[in-house]
């Protein structure tokens, strides 16, 4: 399955050098050795982390022990060049005032190594997008592309930066390669190169943000195609779910021209996210999935793991500005093969959500996320596993976004979900309520839901067709449902368990079996087990 995925997949070679379209100042700071300079992704129109926060700056010096002074909207704030990197010299950091204007502002540092300055910063919420294939998916591909990329123009406090892919055998200090420096929205920077810049998902979450909130907001994605999700983890998460990783690290070598991507543990992690951690930002999202769907329970521990780590060293690297519980959201694994099948992606949905089958929860704190399962996309021309429509799975991340990364009081920002479930041997009818009664449901289609029935009490209800057996909608209520199984499980039967949408792509678009009335959003995949009659 992992591998039919990969060869599926469009994929991009490794990146060994800075775009032709990196400004100066980025190709100094990454080029020039011993020179004061900014770290490589600070630069021209970029977003800084507004207040309450306070933003992190920090760069390079070739002389230890000197004093470094940055001035910022009339304030000042000095530090001194401290030891931390071989290659450039000295390193120093400060955290300037919290600032809620948005700007823009110019920033000048100054030591007697020279001055520096960033032109053109804005102060708003700065979020990373990253994940594999469907997050490096750009704007160009996507449905709509050509009106969409036009109206980028309307975004001037939108900015946006792309991540160059490098691995690394060990954590990196700053960015070995930047592919897209900051840039305002517009044509060219949102309208880029298809799967270099810009990332579709993260510019439409984007855009949901600044509609909602009304000030600027920084976008970077770092994102690699047909990536496992082992690369990007530090060793402190991988310790958790007891990943070794060996000591050194040694890497396949990418062919010129042919597929590459890096597999090894901890090497996207160590060059193009633990560089970022110094940096104050708001949250993360995540659109990943697929590479790992031939081993679901291994990636319901190193998912949580994943946001457990990365929280912790954002949390620290940024001297403590990155909120310890950051905000990070998610599109669940969307539909692939238009054949009815269950494959890994079921069973990878579900340890999206630690076997919860909504979030935020206990184990998944401040986590939110996209429910895609509805959104197939077989004509796709970048295959069916690259669906176009990812404006949708946007929005809904960013509705979401409104009530668990920002607290929005009384937003409806999730699809209807069993809250109790009752069978009746007699007729023979599963009877599922949803949200305690709360939520009007719409159905759309009576096919989707699924028993689990036998005779036998101590039969395994896995994910495996038998003994389940499909039971169609047969009734509808304003916030239940009925479940007619006796056509296919006959009578005397014990029912153990209640599944739904449990297939990779369970339904056509925009057609699965219940939606909320309130909000349009699908119901997510449901699995229940236990002893119902």
């Amino acid at each position: 399955m992992v591998q039919e995925l990969r060869i599926m997949e469009c994929f991009l070679p490794v990146t060994k050098v800075v775009s032709g379209f990196t400004s100066a100042p980025i190709l100094a700071t990454l080029g020039e050795e011993r020179s004061f300079a900014f770290a490589s992704y600070y630069g021209d129109h970029m977003v800084l982390q507004r207040g309450p926060q306070r933003a992190n700056v920090w760069g390079y010096s070739p002389h230890l022990g000197e004093k470094v002074t940055v001035r910022v909207g009339g304030h000042s704030v000095s530090t001194t060049v401290v030891s931390g990197h071989v290659d450039k010299g000295g390193v120093w950091q400060v955290k300037l005032p919290a600032i809620t204007h948005p700007g823009p502002y110019v920033i000048t540092a100054s030591s007697p190594s020279g001055t520096i300055q960033l032109h053109d910063v804005v102060f708003g919420d700065v979020w990373i997008c990253s994940g594999q294939s469907n997050m490096q998916f750009t704007v160009s591909m996507a449905y709509n592309s050509t009106a969409e990329i036009t109206d980028a123009g309307n975004y001037p406090y939108i900015r946006v930066m792309t991540v160059g892919n490098t691995p690394s055998v060990h954590p990196e200090t700053d960015l070995l390669s930047i592919l897209q420096p900051w840039s305002v929205a517009n044509r060219a920077s949102i309208g880029g190169p298809k799967w270099n810049y810009f990332s579709a998902l993260c510019w439409f979450y984007g855009t949901y943000l600044y509609r909602h909130r009304g000030y600027p907001i920084g976008l970077i994605t770092s994102a690699w195609s047909g990536s496992r999700i082992e690369p990007w983890m530090s060793p402190v998460g991988l310790q958790t779910c007891k990943v070794n990783v060996s000591s050194p690290i040694v890497m396949t070598t990418a062919e010129t021209g042919k597929f590459y991507v890096p597999s090894e543990p901890t090497v996207l992690w160590n060059s193009m996210m633990a560089p970022l951690v110094k940096m104050t930002i708001y949250g993360v999202i995540w659109y990943q999935g697929s590479a790992n769907a031939g081993n679901p329970p291994a990636y319901r521990c190193l998912f949580p793991s994943m946001i457990a780590a990365w929280r912790k060293h954002f949390h620290e690297g940024s001297d403590g500005e990155t909120d310890t519980m950051f905000p990070f959201g998610f599109v669940q694994l969307f539909p692939y093969h238009e054949v009815s099948r269950i494959g890994g992606f079921p069973g990878i949905r579900w340890a999206q959500t630690a076997g919860f089958g909504y979030v935020p929860n206990s184990v998944l704190k401040r986590v939110f996320m996209s429910v895609v399962i509805d959104l197939p996309d077989y004509n796709s021309p970048w295959g069916a596993i690259h669906p176009r429509d990812k404006k949708d799975a946007a929005l809904r991340l960013g509705l979401a976004a409104e009530a668990v990364a920002y607290g929005v009081p009384n937003v409806r920002y999730r699809g209807p979900f069993p809250t109790k479930v009752s069978v009746n041997p007699a007729s023979r009818i599963v009877t599922i309520e949803f949200d305690s009664g709360r939520t009007p449901i719409e159905v759309r289609s009576i096919d989707g839901y699924e028993v689990c029935c036998s005779a036998n009490v101590t039969v395994s209800c896995d994910q495996n067709d038998p003994p389940w057996r499909a039971a169609p909608i047969a009734g509808l209520r304003t916030s239940s449902i009925d479940l007619a199984y006796g056509q296919n499980c006959g009578s005397n039967v014990h029912i153990l368990g209640v599944r739904y949408a449990w297939r990779e792509s369970p339904c056509s678009f925009k057609s699965c079996a219940v939606y909320s009335k309130v909000n349009g959003l699908p119901a997510p995949p449901y699995m229940s087990l236990g002893m119902y009659a």
